[in-house]
């Protein structure tokens, strides 16, 4: 790790050690919880690191304060200063991420998503060699399965992504984790038992990389994820996917888009809605003009024993 990451290291294990937590909620649910009269100014940590509000200088410790400095996390400006990270708690665990409004091309996104993968990779893993999880951002999902992996691989192309998911490593105490810059899987070598990924699932108009999920419907990058893992899954291996679709005129164009993948790969496993209306807001997009709902998906795949 360089000075910037091992700074945020020691910042998130100042802020366990205040006993800090939060849970991060969707960006509507922030923006609506900020907007509130008094929630103008951070009067806590969890305003300043959680909330994303600025903050006077003599609310967070000096060391604190030194720590987002040496790592190039906060700005000044004229409502005081403000953190451009932020730090969620998901299973015990601290997580570094983009602060609020995840404006900017390269945010790495942490929310209600995050939390929901987490789960649904809980329920459907199993003692593994080797784990890859693909497009990891902030590391949550694959640092989630590491009690039951010998060796975790967090892939991801953005190099902020990976700059969190180090820290975030270090924070969780997992030693069997490497940190790998690929595209999907191309930079992966090594035999994978199971793949498991939560690949952006909009379209979006400013391109940003935890967002765009590419195409014209925003499933182009979940559809290129099942076919490349279906063909470097070792024999028996496990493919846990976890995205969104739209549903137009009641047709699922993602599950259409992946089942001759799933049936030239002779693969087995389960597909199902978990959540089947999300980011409603998005029905007002041309992109969606024709959608009936957004619906979250997940897939369980088991490649062909050999």
């Amino acid at each position: 790790m360089d000075e910037k990451e091992s700074a945020l290291c020691e910042l998130g294990e100042a802020l366990k050690a205040d006993g800090y937590r939060f849970t991060t909620p969707t960006p509507e649910t922030h923006r609506r919880v900020n907007a509130r009269a008094g929630n103008e100014r951070a009067r806590n940590l969890r305003d300043v690191f959680g909330w994303s509000r600025p903050f006077p200088p003599d609310l967070v410790p000096a060391p604190m304060i030194a720590l987002l400095e040496q790592a190039g996390q906060l700005d000044r400006g004229p409502a005081g200063l403000r953190s451009r990270v932020r730090f969620s708690t998901l299973d015990e665990r601290l997580h570094v991420h983009s602060a609020y409004p995840t404006v900017e091309a390269d945010a790495v996104f942490f929310g209600p998503d995050t939390y929901r993968f987490a789960s649904f990779v809980g329920d459907h893993a199993r003692d593994a060699d080797c784990v890859v999880d693909i497009g990891c951002g902030s590391g949550a999902g694959g640092l989630s399965y590491a009690a039951r992996a010998k060796r975790v691989i967090l892939a991801d192309i953005s190099a902020k992504a990976l700059s969190f998911a180090r820290v975030n490593t270090v924070l969780a105490g997992v030693a069997h984790a490497d940190v790998v810059q690929s595209d999907v899987l191309a930079g992966i070598p090594d035999p994978i038992d199971v793949v498991i990924a939560n690949p952006p699932y909009l379209v979006d108009p400013q391109a940003r990389i935890y967002r765009d999920g590419g195409g014209a419907l925003g499933i182009g990058l979940a559809v290129r994820i099942v076919r490349e893992s279906l063909a470097r899954l070792q024999p028996g291996g496990r493919l846990i996917l976890y995205t969104g679709t739209p549903i137009i005129a009641g047709r699922d164009p993602f599950w259409e888009a992946i089942l001759p993948a799933i049936t030239a790969a002779g693969a087995a496993g389960t597909y199902r809605e978990i959540d089947p209306d999300v980011f409603g807001e998005e029905l007002e997009s041309p992109a969606y003009a024709d959608a009936d709902r957004l619906a979250v998906v997940g897939l369980v795949a088991e490649s062909r024993s050999r």
